[in-house]
C-alpha cells in the first residue's frame, strides 16, 4: 500500500503536466482537430475571449508552463497555484455552457485538488490569517 500511496501524487502531477503541457501548446500549434461545434452560448464566449487579442494566448501560455512544471516536478506548487483560476474556468464552462466535455474537467480538478493537499505545506503560509 506505501507503494501506491507513493505513487498517486506522481501520477496526478504528469496527468495534470499532459493536459495542460497539450493544451497549452495545441493553443498555438492547433495540432488537435476541432471536435463538433460547441453550443451557441459556449462559441460566444469563446468569440470574445479570442476576439480581445490577448487573453486566450496568456492562458495558453499560462496552461503550456505550468504543464511543463508538473511534468518537470519542479515548482509543482507554483503550477498548482497558475492552474487553480484556470481550472475553475474550465468546471464552470462545462458546467454552465458544454455540458459535455464536463467528465474530463472533473477529473482534472480533482488531480488539482488532491496535488493541492498534497503540498499544503507549501500554501500554509499565504493561508493563515495575520501575517
Amino acid at each position: 500500500m506505501k507503494t501506491v500511496n507513493r505513487w498517486i501524487p506522481i501520477v496526478a502531477r504528469w496527468f495534470l503536466g499532459l493536459v495542460f503541457a497539450v493544451f497549452g501548446l495545441n493553443g498555438f500549434l492547433h495540432f488537435i482537430p476541432p471536435m463538433a461545434p460547441p453550443p451557441a452560448r459556449a462559441l460566444a464566449l469563446a468569440g470574445a475571449l479570442m476576439g480581445s487579442g490577448y487573453l486566450m494566448q496568456l492562458v495558453f501560455a499560462t496552461e503550456l508552463a505550468a504543464g511543463l512544471l508538473f511534468l518537470r516536478g519542479r515548482f509543482v506548487a507554483l503550477a498548482l497555484a497558475l492552474v487553480a483560476p484556470v481550472i475553475v474556468n474550465i468546471v464552470a464552462f462545462h458546467l454552465f455552457l458544454a455540458p459535455a466535455g464536463l467528465g474530463l474537467a472533473a477529473v482534472v480538478l480533482a488531480a488539482e485538488v488532491y496535488l493541492a493537499w498534497t503540498h499544503r505545506a507549501a500554501f500554509a503560509p499565504m493561508l493563515r490569517a495575520a501575517a
